[in-house]
């Protein structure tokens, strides 16, 4: 399996992504999983066109993923990007393999708890992320390769 990086990032394909994160894993793949994305090609037209040339992007309903992982071998550098850590947990529970889980942003609105200048979680999200790490999987805030990581389980409560 391919998976190289796995990333929350409420922006999804932008010029952090794109430039910063690409190059440091050398990916040649983003999957995009997020069952509303990918039931609008408007939006999954413009991710393909926010990637750098030379990198495929795809885009996935969460649980179909789960079920086409499981016969069809990932052959590319794949990085995987996700809008929340409830979608996180959904594909950890539908046998996606996340072991390693990097939080860039998940900006501030309204009914949102800021966990980091970054980071803000719903209740929900709270709750997922905590699963997560119940799970065993290693979650680090880190907006670009050069910051300092953040272990989220020290930030969250």
């Amino acid at each position: 399996m391919s998976i190289v990086f796995s990333r929350i990032d409420d922006r999804l394909i932008h010029g952090q992504v794109v430039t910063t994160w690409s190059n440091t894993y050398n990916i040649e793949q983003i999957i995009v999983l997020n069952d509303k994305v990918a039931n609008d090609q408007t939006q999954k037209n413009i991710l393909k066109m926010a990637a750098p040339a030379g990198i495929k992007v795809q885009t996935f309903p969460i649980k179909k993923f789960g079920q086409i992982i499981k016969t069809n071998k990932i052959t590319r550098r794949t990085m995987l990007i996700f809008t929340t850590s409830e979608d996180v947990l959904t594909a950890v529970d539908a046998g996606i393999p996340v072991k390693e889980l990097n939080v860039g942003g998940m900006r501030y609105q309204p009914g949102r708890e800021k966990i980091t200048k970054a980071v803000a979680v719903t209740p929900d999200e709270k709750e997922a992320f905590k699963q997560l790490i119940a799970k065993g999987v290693k979650i680090t805030i880190q907006m670009v390769p050069n910051d300092e990581k953040i272990d989220l389980e020290e930030v969250i409560k």
